[in-house]
């Protein structure tokens, strides 16, 4: 996928991984080491993706997984969002929504993923406000779950019929305080 400013590509880990590094030490709170970045990559390389500006340089990326949950009546096949970040300064060019529906497409195109789920910081506004136009719902509250003790949000977008919204909770909803 390409916009106007840069382009969205999957993950070399030989070419990207020390860009993406740096991306994530500055313009995140939780900070991951390199092994964590190359063994997600192995994993599910469909969902890692960075943004490359016009002079090459990378200026955002995201990192999914797929995870399976065993429900009373199907199985749910589920993109976990880690991680996201886009350099402060490209910010607000549509970045961050390429890299969330393009690593979106890929899991429910070759991996088949039923629904999309993430956590957010509950301060971050930009973030929720973001999810929530892309299709991303709250499903409620992670108390005291960053290091710092901030809450998160659990929110999710199903992307096929199997998921719906009790499959979700069964999934899910052990996780989480509801919210209202």
């Amino acid at each position: 996928m390409e916009g106007s400013e840069y382009r969205i590509r999957r993950f070399d880990p030989s070419e990207d991984l020390s860009s993406v590094v740096r991306l994530n030490r500055v313009f995140l709170p939780e900070n991951y080491p390199s092994y964590f970045f190359v063994e997600n990559h192995r994993r599910c390389p469909e969902g890692f993706l960075v943004a490359e500006a016009a002079d090459g340089s990378i200026v955002g990326y995201i990192m999914c997984r797929v995870e399976t949950k065993f429900t009373d009546d199907i199985t749910l096949r589920m993109g976990h969002v880690l991680s996201v970040a886009v350099d402060r300064s490209h910010r607000r060019r549509g970045i961050g929504k390429g890299l969330m529906l393009e690593a979106e497409r890929n899991l429910v195109e070759e991996r088949g993923v039923d629904l999309m789920y993430l956590e957010v910081r509950v301060s971050n506004t930009p973030a929720i406000s973001l999810y929530k136009k892309i299709g991303y719902e709250i499903l409620g509250v992670i108390p005291m779950y960053y290091a710092d003790g901030e809450d998160a949000y659990l929110m999710y977008k199903p992307t096929s019929r199997a998921a719906t919204p009790e499959r979700i909770r069964r999934a899910l909803g052990s996780r989480v305080r509801q919210v209202n």
